[in-house]
């Protein structure tokens, strides 16, 4: 598990791997904090392809929300060649649960 703090940072993780995992979160979120042991459990996982990275954007000035589309946290997004190729987004008001991620990624 990799965990990036700014969009450089993440930029370079996306150009060193071809297959990538983010988990973009906020510390002061409920529902981040209890989607996080999920995400940490698959990134955990040695037959994993792709590499597992977490993005703490905790202030609203953050230039990643508007970069990357986020309204709400936590969003998990899959890049293939720096590029997104599908996303998950929380509901505002009620997060991701750990068997909406199971079912998104045995459906990649």
């Amino acid at each position: 598990m990799i965990e990036v703090i700014d969009q450089a940072g993440l930029e370079t993780q996306l150009k060193t791997n071809p297959h990538v995992l983010v988990l973009f979160y906020s510390s002061w979120c409920p529902f981040c904090r209890s989607f996080l042991p999920a995400f940490n459990r698959y990134a955990e996982d040695p037959n994993n392809q792709a590499t597992y990275i977490k993005v703490r954007i905790d202030e609203d000035e953050n230039p990643l929300w508007e970069t990357f589309g986020l309204e709400a946290v936590p969003s998990v997004l899959l890049f293939e060649n720096g590029v997104v190729s599908r996303r998950l987004d929380c509901k505002l008001g009620r997060g991701l649960t750990e068997m909406q991620f199971n079912k998104w990624i045995d459906s990649s």
